[in-house]
């Protein structure tokens, strides 16, 4: 794996209008496919959840990390996620941070007031999602077992031609070159230990070529399909954010996710917002966004044209990454060409 194992609408297929495919369809592109072994319906007890370490655990600044056999360590090596590295907080930055009452300037209107207040920022760096929409619906915690340790990671569900796709990082479905997932579930709408429609189990999972060889952190992606809860598919009981390829960098963003190392706790959905920016590193095709989300937050869907009164975008990236020398700056994948393919592959499983 390289050294940066990472942190935190497409028209569908002919085939899929024709019916299921057989699982002998050989996927489009360069995408790893595994049949997920079936979550156990009592595993995820509140306890163990409660306990699940997030992935994505921040580490020092070089030369903390060690090198990765096979790969070489880039001049600022990026945060390891892997077990094992010690959480640090995340650095605060100099944006104000909200708890639902934004401040405003004292008026006599109250009126004025109470509207400034309800808006949620669309520039932040961290603030707790208390706008409601579709986005609480869509998005939530995945709980995984990996190497024999539980985990949480954050994702989206999105639509798709199979009604069951859950789109969140590479290395929450995989360990790069690793393991595979198992216990994989995806519990929409989480907040604060509810789980108002139950958790999904994956039946399928899917990541790119690059990342499933060497954790190629531009391919850190993840697509998993899930089984249907009481004969209803995820995007029927949640519903699902479209997601776009191609986009035009440098677009406002939005993203998503539940961080579970101080000073978060993983029981809220939170959010970060801004302008991204390109990797000044140069060390991947991905892209920065000021954020101060930590480990857990792994997966969270980054939202483009994003509505904050209905709460629904388009998804065209996950947090990924941290540099370990930049604890301020949270990288995603930019959503070309394979991750098309990842797509267009999972949406028919």
């Amino acid at each position: 794996m390289t050294p940066s194992l990472p942190l935190l609408a497409v028209t569908a297929l002919v085939a899929g209008l024709l019916g299921a495919p057989s699982p002998e369809v050989p996927p489009l592109g360069d995408v790893v496919e595994h049949v997920a072994g079936h979550a156990s319906g009592i595993y995820w007890t509140p306890q163990r959840m409660a306990r699940a370490v997030p992935v994505g655990l921040l580490g020092g600044t070089p030369p903390v990390l060690p090198p990765v056999v096979g790969a070489a360590l880039p001049p600022a090596a990026r945060s390891a996620l892997a077990p094992g590295h010690a959480a640090q907080p995340a650095t605060r930055t100099g944006t104000t941070r909200t708890t639902g009452t934004t401040q405003t300037t004292r008026t006599t209107g109250t009126s004025r007031t109470r509207q400034a207040a309800a808006m949620p920022p669309v520039t932040t760096s961290g603030t707790r999602w208390a706008a409601g929409g579709s986005v609480t619906r869509t998005t939530g915690r995945v709980f995984l077992t990996l190497n024999g340790v539980d985990f949480s990671c954050s994702a989206s569900a999105v639509r798709s031609a199979n009604r069951d796709l859950v789109v969140t990082a590479g290395h929450c479905v995989k360990d790069g070159a690793g393991a595979w997932a198992e216990n994989w579930t995806f519990v929409p709408g989480y907040d604060e230990g509810r789980q108002p429609y139950g958790g999904f189990p994956a039946r399928r999972m899917f990541v790119a070529g690059p990342w499933s060889r060497s954790g190629n952190d531009d391919y850190d992606v993840g697509m998993v399909a899930v089984d249907d809860l009481d004969g209803q598919h995820l995007t029927d009981a949640v519903g699902g954010q479209p997601i776009g390829f191609d986009p035009p960098r440098g677009r406002r963003t939005y993203g998503f996710g539940f961080p579970a190392d101080p000073p978060y706790d993983g029981e809220r959905l939170l959010y970060c917002a801004g302008v991204p920016h390109g990797d000044p590193q140069g060390q991947t095709r991905d892209q920065g966004l000021r954020c101060n989300l930590t480990a857990g937050a792994s997966g969270g869907p980054w939202l483009s044209g994003f509505d904050p009164a209905s709460g629904r975008g388009t998804l065209t990236s996950v947090s990924s990454f941290k540099y370990s020398n930049d604890h301020r700056t949270m990288y995603g994948p930019y959503f070309g060409n394979a991750v098309r393919d990842l797509y267009r592959t999972a949406e028919r499983a």
